[in-house]
């Protein structure tokens, strides 16, 4: 159930998610949905002759992924606005750990409740993947 308005404060985030351990076919199989074949993301000697130790993660796989957990929390119909930076390649057998927090309740010049949240995206045993912010209208 969406939370609402009154039942927000800042600070506040979803319940924690873990994404992973990433696959090959998910890299594919993401690859597939979005049209973007570039061998990098499931080409073994492809990767490793461009430098890498192994085919990386399309990055709008894990931001996409990170985005939907937060359209999950407070519906995909209260998506305003989203941003995204990525910070560190995922690779196969990668786990991402999912947080994020209210850090902006307010009420917007059109009258709308909304949120902003901070989004991270964090590799087990590495550093931030994907940073994002998000702005959400909340339900009266």
């Amino acid at each position: 159930m969406t939370p609402r308005w009154d039942d927000l404060t800042e600070g506040q985030g979803p319940s924690p998610r873990e994404l992973g351990p990433l696959t090959r076919t998910d890299f594919v199989r993401y690859q597939g949905a979005s049209g973007d074949m570039n061998p990098i993301h499931h080409d073994e000697p492809f990767a490793r002759a461009a430098g890498y130790p192994a085919p990386l993660a399309v990055g709008m796989f894990q931001a996409g992924a990170l985005a939907t957990w937060a359209a999950d929390w407070l519906g995909p119909e209260n998506v305003r606005k989203t941003r995204v930076r990525w910070k560190e390649q995922c690779w196969p057998g990668d786990v991402l750990h999912f947080s994020a927090k209210v850090v902006k309740k307010y009420e917007s010049d059109t009258g709308e409740r909304r949120v902003d949240l901070e989004l991270s995206a964090v590799r087990a045993g590495g550093g931030v993947a994907v940073q994002a912010w998000a702005t959400f209208v909340v339900p009266r």
